[in-house]
């Protein structure tokens, strides 16, 4: 048996084991990242610690103890309240207004894990208060974030046409854009509907103050159908003038929000780093508030996201990723040939860097493509769609963000609905994708 045959058979074993056992799959995958990167791969420890995903531990920690910190000093009460007035009271168009936020921050050019870290734990706030599923809260947060992900001017765009440009392979920069829109757009239109999103419509709040808490206590803040409720929240009490007033601890907090998307943004800093820098000056100032945030961090989340990621990266750097390649292009059916192409995109992003993937594989296509059989635009589109719809699965960075900023809901479960969901897309994604931009020979 090859050694790249085993790094994958190990990889399913991990999630039988994980899932039968209720073992942490970070810790498995640390272990398997030692045993198969010694036994097959001949790396020593310093060769496994340099896949481990240090940007990606700051982000998680430092988002997380920013939103920690703003939940426990009321920031983020205070904002869902706000959130509520923007939208006059519509809380079914609530993830609608994520899922736009999120799609034109990365299509003016924020990469989609920074978009998606400065949302979500907003938007799961938001859900976790008003009894929207946070399955379908934090979906739409990374649908939109990958709508305008293509877009020409987003770092996706740029990577995908770039390659195009520099092998001298024929682009559509709009194609490309709109087959990523269209595609999360469908996507986030029938979650809507499969989870709920529809009887939320009934739970309009109206013009809001102290009509809120009135409608919100006769029913209008239940679960409206949705299959949660949010009993201990304050969506079910009256919100006391504390609720909705202006601490200074609060509107330093809303400052430091603004600065961690202009920072972002604006200047490209690291939006980890920026994260716990800001959440650091409030806890310094502001002691009393940031006791308990640092308990609020998501240490099991960290711990697997970063086990897994370590355990990919000792994939990559033995050539499971290019052996896969490889061995699919030297299929003499070209259909099915990108087909595959589509589907390996789509499982190694699951749990890897989504640019580093689409980077990796259009490469690796490229003498594919250049035999002319397969149409290079809905070929290029379809594989770099399925590389990054499947973003919602809990081992990506986004997948990630969202389950770390989830509120008052059952992690584990709510790691499940998101592996479950993230295998599905994994699984229909890219077959759909390839039917309608490489059989029609786009």
């Amino acid at each position: 048996m090859s050694a790249e045959l085993l790094s994958i058979l190990v990889l399913a074993v991990l999630f039988v084991v994980g899932t039968t056992r209720s073992v942490n799959m970070g810790a498995l995958a640390f272990a398997a990242a030692f045993g198969v990167g010694t036994l097959a791969a001949g790396l020593d420890a310093d060769g496994i610690f340099a896949g481990f995903p240090g940007d990606l531990f700051v982000v998680l920690v430092g988002v997380t103890y920013f939103f920690a910190i703003a939940r426990a000093n009321g920031t983020t009460d205070w904002l869902v309240h706000a959130g509520i007035r923007l939208v006059r009271g519509r809380i079914a168009l609530i993830p609608w207004v994520m899922f736009t936020v999120t799609g034109v921050l990365t299509a003016i050019g924020a990469v989609s894990p920074a978009a998606v870290a400065i949302v979500a734990p907003l938007a799961m706030g938001f859900a976790a208060r008003y009894g929207i599923k946070p399955l379908l809260m934090g979906a739409l947060v990374v649908h939109g974030a990958q709508a305008g992900g293509f877009s020409p001017i987003s770092i996706y765009g740029s990577t995908v046409n770039g390659i195009l440009e520099r092998e001298g392979l024929p682009g559509s920069p709009i194609a490309l854009f709109l087959a990523s829109l269209f595609a999360n757009l469908a996507i986030a239109a029938l979650l809507f509907v499969a989870l709920g999103g529809l009887r939320l419509r009934g739970r309009d709040l109206g013009d809001l103050g102290d009509e809120e808490a009135k409608e919100a206590k006769e029913g209008g803040g239940g679960s409206g159908g949705t299959g949660g409720t949010v009993t201990g929240t304050r969506a079910h009490t009256t919100p006391d003038a504390d609720l909705l007033r202006l601490t200074p601890a609060r509107i330093a907090t809303l400052v430091g929000l603004v600065a961690l998307v202009v920072a972002v943004l604006v200047f490209d800093l690291d939006a980890g780093l920026t994260a716990i820098t800001l959440a650091v000056l409030l806890a310094v100032v502001w002691p009393e508030d940031s006791k308990a945030a640092v308990a609020h961090i998501t240490w099991p989340t960290v711990l697997l996201i970063c086990g897994m990621l370590t355990y990919v990266a000792v994939l990559q750097e033995m050539g499971t990723i290019d052996w896969a390649g490889e061995h699919v292009g030297s299929i003499g059916i070209p259909l099915l040939a990108a087909l595959l192409f589509c589907y390996i995109g789509a499982v190694v992003s699951a749990f890897a860097s989504s640019v580093g993937i689409i980077g990796a594989l259009i490469p690796l296509a490229v003498p594919f493509l250049e035999q002319g059989e397969i149409g290079v635009v809905g070929m290029v589109a379809a594989l770099s769609v399925s590389a990054t719809v499947v973003d919602v699965s809990p081992f990506s960075t986004n997948g990630a963000l969202v389950l770390a900023a989830a509120e008052d809901t059952d992690r584990e479960r709510f790691f499940r609905q998101l592996m479950l969901y993230g295998g599905a897309v994994t699984l229909l994604a890219p077959l759909v994708l390839w039917l309608a931009l490489v059989v029609p020979g786009l």
